[in-house]
């Protein structure tokens, strides 16, 4: 089967266009945020078809990932992540959107880098905590 891309869970191919609300799902965010996003991070410019209709190519959404994990995992402020994406973008050395998506997915993503605090155990702490208080 060379020359044809296989599906996804959602059923796209993987080299697929995805719409503005298709990726908010993937990724789990409103659709706002990646507007927001887009005037925040000059990197990510999806196409925009009639109606001004915004479809993201698979570099777009590798970015948009990139963007999610730096903000929502590791915790990261929007000029830091910009800085971030800016320095790994002269590095060449962005985290794969599959190991994103496994962190997410799995709760096991990483809050700073220097601590490697896992949020699993964040979340552990935050739970025993409440319950001490209560």
């Amino acid at each position: 089967m060379v020359g044809f891309d296989v599906p996804d869970d959602t059923g796209k191919a993987s080299g697929a266009m995805l719409a503005i609300g298709e990726l908010a799902d993937r990724i789990g965010v409103p659709t706002h945020v990646l507007r927001y996003w887009e005037t925040r991070f000059p990197q990510l410019k999806p196409l925009q078809r009639s109606g001004r209709r915004r479809y993201y190519r698979a570099e777009d959404v590798a970015l948009a990932e990139r963007i999610h994990h730096l903000l929502h995992v590791q915790g990261f402020t929007v000029e830091g992540a910009r800085k971030a994406l800016s320095e790994a973008g002269a590095r060449a050395s962005a985290a794969p959107a599959a190991e994103i998506r496994a962190e997410r997915t799995t709760g096991r993503g990483v809050i700073g880098q220097a601590h490697g605090v896992p949020v699993a155990a964040l979340v552990s702490l935050r739970q025993r905590l409440a319950a001490a208080l209560d």
